[in-house]
């Protein structure tokens, strides 16, 4: 069994670059959030001195882009072949499942740093495959703007229930028990729900909300109203 001492002592072993200085810093983020990551966690998690990062990143901003290029190297561009909604749901898929990877992508979403090449290339990417479709510039605005805005809102509203319900997993029970079930029947109900286990064949709530939107825009696109 490894030990953090004997982990620290391999990674020194191998020679520091970008790439393991990236991959370091989202491991820790990943575990710990961002809250956990500093230049100095970083160093000890690579067995490096800190200054020696430096010469990789110039500071911690840069280092924030380019760990949020990575999860964007995780997103499946829209792709040209097939019709239009297909590539468009699963790039939107690809996207959701890669901020629930790194759920500390979110919060550099609205952040200050700059958006990257690639970043720029994925929305150019997602605008181009709208306006293809046949959507009107001022349409595929709209349009961009209410996927970007489920893929992300819908991750963020989320990933605090995910950690709520991992820190107090019979939450829900001990709710229901205190719950006047009587007055609010449909709120019992919709508990329940969410309590049942998953089956073959369920909906998931993200892609029930991706569906409904990509369906709105294909009847645009039907009826000549992009």
């Amino acid at each position: 069994m490894s030990t953090p001492t004997a982990h620290a002592g391999m990674e020194a072993r191998v020679p520091l670059s970008r790439d393991r200085v990236l991959r370091g810093a989202v491991e820790l983020a990943d575990e710990g959030g961002l809250e956990s990551l500093s230049m100095r966690r970083l160093a000890q998690r690579l067995g490096v001195e800190a200054m020696s990062l430096y010469h990789h990143v110039r500071n911690k901003q840069e280092l924030l882009g380019a760990m949020l290029d990575i999860v964007y190297s995780e997103i499946e561009p829209p792709s040209s072949e097939g019709d239009w909604r297909s590539a468009m749901r699963r790039s939107a898929i690809s996207f959701y499942r890669a901020l629930r990877s790194h759920p500390w992508a979110c919060s550099l979403l609205a952040s200050a740093i700059d958006a990257s090449p690639l970043r720029l290339r994925y929305m150019n990417a997602v605008l181009g495959q709208l306006r293809s479709a046949g959507f009107s510039a001022v349409s595929t605005h709209h349009a961009y703007h209410a996927l970007d805005s489920h893929i992300v809102g819908f991750t963020l509203w989320l990933l605090p229930y995910l950690a709520f319900a991992k820190r107090q997993p019979d939450y829900a029970e001990r709710f229901l028990e205190e719950l006047p079930t009587g007055e609010l029947p449909r709120l019992t109900e919709h508990i329940h729900v969410h309590m049942a286990p998953e089956r073959p064949g369920d909906v998931d709530e993200f892609e029930f909300g991706l569906d409904l939107i990509l369906d709105g825009l294909e009847r645009m696109r039907a009826a000549g109203l992009t």
